[in-house]
């Protein structure tokens, strides 16, 4: 379920947009300020994925514009800015700090839900054709694995490896579901040993002291934690 993070300090708005979102089968986080949606941020970070947030300019506590900027330095995340400030120079801003769309109150709230819609299938699109946290950047589609500022040559069966252990994020994959897996790719065969020996081989390529990607369930398998 996609989750969308609303920063609007108006609660009766708040509450209007979220039953509105709940019932398009998002699951909605409202808050009230800035303090409130960094400190949400860093939980829903661990949980898992932000998808989108909906944020007003003017907060209790600060400006919209520096809460934006603020997020785009921890994950590139779609922001779309939902404000009463409707002068040309705001709106520009808000797109100069990364925001998705810049939406005037007053508005519609069906017109709303359809740029949500394309925003969400838009950044689902991109996702699906490349992972980047930040150090390790994979463009699936090229087959190009990128660290830090390195290009990293990995061999097939590890580049598969890595797919399959990305979409699988955050789950424990039994040695039994991986070997499956490899196998179906080409139809050579695979055992355990051998897949030790791509996964010790691949962390090596892709870890170091601060990033930890592949964490080991002794004697059931492999889980990413990156």
């Amino acid at each position: 379920m996609q989750k969308i993070l609303v920063v609007e300090d108006d609660r009766e708005l708040n509450q209007a947009l979220c039953y509105a979102l709940e019932k398009q089968g998002y699951q909605v986080i409202p808050v009230f300020s800035i303090l409130q949606a960094k400190s949400n941020f860093e939980q829903l970070k661990k949980e898992r994925h932000v998808h989108l947030i909906i944020q007003d300019v003017n907060l209790p506590d600060g400006k919209g514009f520096e809460f934006c900027k603020w997020v785009k330095k921890q994950e590139d995340i779609p922001v779309l800015f939902l404000t009463a400030r409707d002068l040309e120079e705001d709106a520009l801003k808000g797109y100069d700090v990364g925001a998705e769309d810049y939406i005037t109150k007053p508005f519609s709230m069906k017109i709303l839900i359809r740029k949500i819609s394309l925003i969400l299938k838009r950044n689902q699109a991109q996702e699906q054709r490349l992972y980047d946290d930040g150090n390790l950047s994979i463009d699936w589609e090229r087959a190009k694995i990128t660290l830090g500022h390195s290009e990293c040559a990995v061999t097939p069966t590890e580049f598969r490896l890595l797919k399959i252990l990305i979409e699988n994020k955050g789950r424990l994959l039994t040695y039994e579901i991986l070997l499956e897996q490899l196998w179906d790719c080409d139809g050579q065969f695979v055992d355990r040993h051998t897949l030790a020996v791509n996964i010790n081989r691949l962390r090596r390529k892709i870890e170091d002291t601060e990033h930890k990607y592949i964490s080991n369930v002794y004697g059931m398998g492999y889980q990413w934690v990156g």
